[in-house]
């Protein structure tokens, strides 16, 4: 007879599968319409589900109760999570990237990360009871790189598309890359100095040998070596897939996912040798495509944005799950929970934005002072912050146990969680809350007009019915809508597919067999004499084989007007564009 087998990893399949599938329900009404990011919404999602609500999700009982097997877990998936993430973003730079703009990146990785780090040590030291400044440089270092993971949400999108300029969006996706990996210096600094004071430093126990061992192990093993290694093997991967694929030895599939798997290799092989495979994959990442030839051939390919959602939402589900939410409230006194949102508030305010304010004219990305507070805003916390604090418990783990390690752990385990989940939360309401602000008493002021006597007057709905309906194109109809300005060449703007790749458009996008007619789409074209009339692109052009639906963010622009009109076999009329 059968039996039910409520075990945990069915649980968790039905949890993590059904969650994907009703978020994917309403992802871009999320993403696109209200600018919610999957992070926040996946991290509410893992905290609903966690032992403290609904109890689905139950991150201890996965690691039989062991409090380190569950930080080893925790370390091990974030690390997973970056590598592929930092391999993605090296492929989304541009050809040479890395040389071509190694100047800005300079000003953001050496002055304004060091500001950032020396900045929010600073808080931390005064904020935080019983800590040595020293103790607060390893606190602060584990915040002070920029996630890749939430910077994503300001780089793609409609609202990245529409605000940020492509150069832009290229330095924040290089620094939220390269400063991952360079956490290690500015965390093992501290590392290596407490030892010292805490008599139990290698290599002598003495300044002396604390930075021996922190320019040979740190810079040259873990941070050289990494970037070496990470060069080589990418160089030599786009090589072996170049040879591949002129022979005709590797397929469709195969092509699409061999990003994805040098990061798997990468991740692996640096965890043998122990060198910084964060940074590593961001560098392999840029060179596997140095000619530009693997980021174009899959710019029209959603596979790896669809991987990249997959795991933004798995990790921030596991986050909100394993956070010691409990801690913040009682912690035996470690860091009062006022203390902690004060420091909260601070480190968001004067962690990043100063510098990059401060330094913005010499970099030639940063054109404008707005851009210059909207880079120093968003430089979030969030998986890499949580990779950091996990490395550094490690290392905590293998010292002899004392008071002042003990008590280093706790702080750190506690600010470092509170300021992730500060980052996640406060950044993932940003752009929605400041698009509310905007937009509301506009919509206000528009809707509802005072007559003179005070009274408030709302226009009547006929007239608001008909406005509406005169602004919207009838879809599914060969009836002509009133004549309107024709679109100018220079007015064009990209359509994308879903997953951010662009749709080519017609022999003005550089594709001649692309056909636009009225029998399939539901916009307009504009005719030599200003008339309109409904068209669409052929749904068995090449930019969409086999296609019979189109998603909200492939809504197709018209390139340019109509030369020539032919009746067509329902009475709508086929317009070949130019």
């Amino acid at each position: 007879m059968p039996t039910l087998a409520i075990t945990n990893f069915n649980i968790v399949l039905s949890v993590l599968g059904g969650w994907i599938s009703l978020f994917g329900l309403v992802s871009y009404l999320c993403k696109e319409n209200f600018y919610l990011s999957e992070a926040l919404i996946s991290l509410l999602a893992g905290v609903a589900f966690s032992p403290a609500a609904a109890n689905l999700i139950k991150p201890l009982e996965y690691t039989f109760g062991s409090q380190e097997d569950l930080n080893t877990v925790t370390l091990y998936f974030s690390r997973l999570v970056l590598g592929i993430q930092l391999v993605l973003a090296g492929v989304q730079l541009p050809s040479r990237y890395l040389r071509k703009q190694w100047r800005p990146l300079l000003w953001l990785l050496g002055p304004i990360m060091t500001a950032m780090w020396l900045s929010t040590s600073l808080l931390i030291w005064g904020l935080v009871p019983k800590i040595s400044f020293l103790e607060a440089l390893v606190v602060g270092s584990c915040v002070t790189p920029t996630d890749p993971v939430l910077s994503n949400v300001i780089v793609k999108g409609k609202f990245a598309d529409h605000n940020v300029p492509k150069e832009l969006q290229d330095v924040i996706i290089a620094e939220s890359g390269a400063n991952d990996g360079l956490g290690y210096p500015f965390l093992f600094l501290g590392l290596y100095l407490l030892e010292v004071t805490w008599g139990a430093g290698e290599g002598g126990k003495d300044i002396k040998g604390a930075m021996g061992l922190w320019f040979g192990e740190t810079w040259g093993y873990t941070i050289l070596l990494s970037v070496v290694y990470g060069a080589v093997v990418g160089g030599g991967a786009n090589k072996l897939l170049h040879w591949a694929e002129e022979r005709k030895f590797v397929d469709r599939e195969s092509f699409l996912v061999f990003a994805i798997s040098l990061a798997l290799f990468i991740v692996g092989t640096c965890g043998m040798i122990g060198s910084d495979d964060v940074l590593a994959c961001f560098i392999a990442g840029n060179a596997f495509t140095w000619d530009d030839w693997f980021r174009l051939e899959t710019l029209d390919d959603s596979l790896q944005p669809t991987i990249d959602m997959l795991l933004n939402v798995s990790v921030f589900m596991w986050l909100g799950a394993v956070c010691p939410w409990q801690e913040f409230l009682v912690n035996g006194g470690v860091v009062p929970l006022y203390r902690l949102v004060i420091l909260g508030v601070l480190v968001l305010m004067f962690r990043r934005l100063p510098w990059v304010f401060a330094i913005h004219r010499f970099i030639p990305q940063i054109e404008e002072v707005r851009q210059a507070i909207f880079v120093g805003f968003f430089g979030p916390v969030g998986v890499s912050a949580i990779f950091y604090l996990y490395i550094t418990l490690e290392f905590l783990k293998g010292r002899e146990p004392r008071e002042e390690v003990e008590h280093l752990a706790e702080v750190v385990k506690i600010v470092v969680w509170f300021l992730a989940i500060c980052s996640i939360v406060v950044h993932g309401l940003s752009i929605p809350l400041g698009k509310l602000g905007f937009y509301l008493p506009r919509t206000f002021s528009r809707g509802v007009s005072v007559t003179s006597d005070g009274r408030e007057f709302l226009p009547p709905i006929r007239s608001r019915v008909s406005t509406l309906v005169a602004r919207r194109p009838r879809r599914n109809s060969g009836d002509e809508l009133p004549a309107t300005e024709p679109p100018s060449s220079d007015t064009r703007r990209s359509v994308y597919r879903i997953g951010g790749s662009v749709i080519p458009q017609g022999p003005a996008h550089g594709n001649p067999d692309i056909k636009t007619t009225t029998a399939d789409l539901g916009g307009l074209a504009m005719g030599a004499d200003g008339s309109s009339s409904a068209v669409e692109t052929d749904l068995e052009s090449p930019s969409l084989p086999g296609r019979t639906i189109r998603f909200p963010d492939e809504s197709l622009v018209i390139a340019g007007p109509t030369t020539a009109t032919e009746p067509g076999p329902a009475g709508a009329q086929h317009a070949d564009s130019t």
